[in-house]
């Protein structure tokens, strides 16, 4: 017999220790971001923030993973990404602890979240900006740089992905989250 683990079994943490999963976000929309706090991207906290609480009533939720897979640009710990994110952008929506977003030590999370959605929208001008600094991910479905941006819809299934320089203002995930928001 097969069993089958759901986004909302696979174990997590939060940035404040405290063992967690996406279980109690079951029945809401969730974008799930990797983020980090010396990135050109990371003002996108802002937008996030933002976007966070003008649709946190309809049964969205932000979640921010924190992740220092691209350019070292996530050093600090747990405890000083938490003081950054809450001085610097004042940051409200849930933040989990420092994981990888890819390699050989990619997190479960990620690992379920790119095999369920392995293409990003959006992510050939990204993609093309990279190049011009020598950086040219060899797998196509890897998580492409800080700010990648998974919806994940109240069934639990990844229903988009949208590339790092997707703002959270955006009209394409605007429109995503909107028609999820409006799932029964």
């Amino acid at each position: 017999m097969t069993v089958t683990v759901t986004l909302y079994d696979i174990p997590l943490q939060r940035i404040d220790g405290e063992n967690s999963s996406l279980s109690g976000y079951r029945g809401k929309v969730l974008l799930v971001v990797n983020v980090a706090s010396k990135c050109g991207l990371t003002p996108q906290y802002e937008g996030l923030e933002t976007l966070y609480q003008d649709k946190r009533a309809q049964g969205l939720e932000v979640l921010g993973f924190p992740a220092n897979n691209f350019g070292g640009q996530e050093p600090g710990s747990d405890a000083e990404i938490s003081e950054f994110c809450t001085l610097k952008f004042d940051v409200h929506f849930p933040m989990f602890s420092k994981i990888s977003v890819l390699g050989q030590d990619q997190h479960p999370l990620y690992a379920q979240l790119v095999a369920q959605q392995p293409a990003a929208t959006g992510d050939g001008p990204f993609r093309e900006k990279l190049k011009t600094y020598g950086i040219n991910p060899a797998n196509r479905s890897d998580v492409l740089w800080n700010f990648e941006k998974f919806l994940i819809g109240r069934d639990g299934a990844v229903k988009g992905r949208f590339s790092p320089d997707i703002a959270a203002d955006d009209s394409r995930l605007l429109a995503a989250i909107d028609a999820e928001l409006a799932q029964a």
